[in-house]
């Protein structure tokens, strides 16, 4: 069987690789990885997002930390616990994120506006970045999620301070030289959040459709006298 599953698919520029098994998965239903699996991808998109725009705004990291890489390593961290970023004072998911696009704020305002991407996405799971047998997410948090994603994406690339420089260098377009890398990761972010709400959706959807067609079944399913 295992030559049988095998791909003749090129591998030059990598491979898809599933997770080493763990005891904790016998607890989990097939939605349940997805969400799991899809919750991890898009904090590794916000993490590498962080760490471009860092690149491209040192002076951000430099408030907090004496070099980019140990930034990137308080921001994981913040982003792991799930406990409010000091400097948002209390302020969680959908008001940190307007927060940290305020012109006025004066924290590192990359660490800010990442982990507030990430407090409003787990928001949306509610508030769990496990899930098990007896956890279910609503689809339309998490749809609402990605267009929170596209509107966060769209302050980023066009809030300018008094003096009309933009609060964080991220897209740019000059002449020949294009950088739309953070539009691609954010893509990505908005694309798993879609797919997640579109599946649980159906899932809904075809669990009390069969529901249904085993009512209508049964009489036809039904054992026949033999004597």
């Amino acid at each position: 069987m295992l030559p049988g599953c095998a791909s003749d698919a090129p591998t030059t520029r990598g491979q898809v690789r599933g997770q080493d098994f763990a005891g904790a998965e016998l607890l989990q239903s097939e939605g349940n990885r997805i969400a799991q699996n899809a919750m991890r991808a898009n904090h590794r998109s916000l993490l590498t997002l962080a760490d471009k725009l860092y690149r491209r705004n040192p002076a951000e990291w430099r408030k907090t930390a004496t070099t980019r890489e140990a930034a990137l390593a308080q921001v994981e961290t913040a982003m792991l616990s799930g406990q409010p970023w000091a400097p948002l004072q209390g302020r969680r998911d959908v008001a940190a994120l307007s927060q940290s696009l305020t012109p006025d704020f004066q924290g590192d305002r990359v660490a800010a506006f990442v982990l507030a991407c990430a407090d409003t996405i787990v928001t949306a799971h509610g508030g769990k970045r496990e899930f098990y047998y007896l956890d279910g997410v609503d689809p339309q948090h998490i749809y609402n999620a990605a267009r929170n994603m596209e509107v966060a994406l769209w302050v980023l690339n066009t809030r300018r301070t008094a003096q009309g420089q933009l609060l964080l260098l991220a897209n740019e377009i000059v002449g020949e030289n294009r950088n739309l890398t953070f539009e691609r990761e954010f893509g990505k972010i908005i694309g798993r959040l879609d797919l997640l709400a579109a599946y649980t959706t159906e899932r809904y959807r075809r669990a009390a459709i069969s529901y249904v067609q085993g009512l209508l079944a049964a009489p036809l399913l039904a054992f026949l006298p033999v004597k």
